[in-house]
């Protein structure tokens, strides 16, 4: 019996990493729309440079979701499309103040630690099943969202 997938990697260890990335998807599109929340809504002192970097970041977001959708198929799985799941799996949480702006980037760095954190899971279980298309994605994301931590805490002071 062939216990590969179409790219050649195990088809059960692909189940199961297509299952981490469909909760990194539900993770990922809470927090495209609380950017979007964010962006509409953010009101004070700092708004024209708020408002451009929440716009900056929810179009980065929506690009990383069409991926991660992407992989999930190309793993051969299917990615989960609806909020109600995703609301279930999401450690990510829906924000109800958007309009500060210090609240919604304090928000933006706790939805990369949570982001971050579970990029890293997926980095060994990609390692696990030699999964080079996944792990090399993951590795990119953490890099450039460590450098956006960095910047968003600067912003905050911290």
């Amino acid at each position: 019996m062939n216990t590969l997938n179409q790219i050649g990697l195990d088809q059960t260890g692909s189940r199961q990493l297509a299952d981490k990335l469909n909760a990194l998807l539900a993770n990922y599109s809470l927090f495209y729309q609380n950017t979007r929340g964010y962006h509409w809504n953010i009101k004070g002192e700092k708004f024209f440079e708020l408002h451009l970097k929440f716009e900056e970041l929810y179009n980065d977001l929506l690009i990383k979701i069409d991926e991660i959708a992407e992989r999930i198929l190309t793993l051969g799985c299917a990615p989960e499309h609806r909020y109600t799941e995703y609301l279930k799996i999401s450690t990510v949480l829906e924000s109800a103040e958007t309009s500060d702006g210090m609240k919604a980037v304090s928000n933006i760095l706790d939805s990369f630690r949570t982001i971050i954190t579970l990029q890293r899971e997926l980095l060994s279980l990609s390692a696990e099943i030699d999964d080079e298309g996944t792990n090399a994605l993951m590795s990119d994301y953490i890099r450039e969202q460590e450098k956006l931590v960095w910047m968003y805490s600067a912003f905050l002071g911290r």
